[in-house]
């Protein structure tokens, strides 16, 4: 029996992805579904990155903006959505574009991933939350090695949900995730760009944040929610800091920019190891290879 097809649009941060991916949609009747695990966040815009309706140019952009920054919220959640969204799709006879960085949320659903059901532990949570980034990256390095190297070091929430998963069930989180069979015939695509290109995309896309409004953003969620593990992410929480009056707003714009290089360092890391990318340099040769599977 044939599956339904679904092309995944993938690359580190700044990489240009979304641009690539909405001319793609315009070109083959498709829709988007984010693969992205800080868009999903309601009122967390400029520091995410989320497309503007400008921007979209009139294509449909699922799964940004699907719950408020209180809300607990992991990859077993977003898998079960994203499946039911590309399905929707496909069944209105258009092409799903499943386009993103974050590389468990795209493993998820390319090799149909099951989760270990796992209740969250509030105890264990509110002792974690106490922690620091950097406290809690090496708890989760002793307790899963090969996970350790690339889950985001800066994710408090990410890494507060492996360690629970690991002592909640005495094994390491990065063995528990079963493959299972694929309910896609699936097309990777990724965006491949040189590190120096990549490091002056970084630059001018925080620069463009900081100009959108990113400092007032941050002031308005944290008068209204506080320090939330939301906000404890690249491009949020540097601003910590410089609300307690310890570093200038020059050097927060300083961080951003060396923590999110970093943090594609690791993206490159992760997408290095899944041999059916077809990784590519231009749109053309994106159109090239959607035509080839599609028709």
């Amino acid at each position: 029996m044939k599956l339904p097809k679904l092309i995944v649009i993938l690359g580190p941060t700044a990489s240009g992805k979304t641009e690539t991916a909405i001319q793609l949609a315009k070109k083959f009747n498709g829709e988007i579904v984010s693969a992205d695990s800080r868009q999903i966040y309601k009122e967390m815009n400029i520091g995410t990155a989320k497309p503007t309706k400008k921007e979209l140019k009139g294509i449909r952009y699922h799964l940004i903006d699907i719950v408020g920054p209180k809300k607990d919220f992991n990859v077993a959640l977003y898998k079960n959505l994203a499946v039911k969204k590309i399905k929707e799709i496909q069944k209105k006879g258009k092409v799903p574009l499943l386009v993103g960085g974050t590389g468990l949320y795209i493993k998820a659903v390319v090799d149909n991933l099951d989760f270990p059901k796992i209740i969250p532990d509030k105890k264990l949570r509110n002792k974690l939350e106490k922690k620091t980034a950097k406290e809690l990256f090496k708890i989760y390095e002793r307790l899963d090695p090969e996970g350790s190297k690339f889950i985001d070091k800066n994710n408090k929430r990410r890494l507060i949900r492996a360690i629970e998963v690991c002592k909640l069930t005495s094994e390491p989180f990065w063995q528990q995730r079963k493959k299972q069979k694929p309910i896609f015939d699936i097309l990777e695509i990724g965006i491949k760009m040189n590190e120096s290109e990549l490091k002056k995309r970084i630059d001018r896309r925080t620069e463009k944040m900081f100009q959108s409004g990113l400092e007032e953003e941050i002031r308005k969620l944290h008068k209204k929610y506080g320090w939330l593990s939301s906000l404890q992410t690249i491009g949020y929480q540097e601003f910590k800091e410089y609300l307690e009056g310890k570093i200038t707003k020059k050097e927060v714009e300083k961080l951003i920019k060396l923590r999110t290089f970093q943090f594609v360092k690791r993206q490159i890391t992760w997408f290095k190891k899944d041999k059916k990318i077809h990784w590519i340099k231009s749109e053309k040769q994106a159109k090239k290879l959607i035509k080839s599977f599609l028709y």
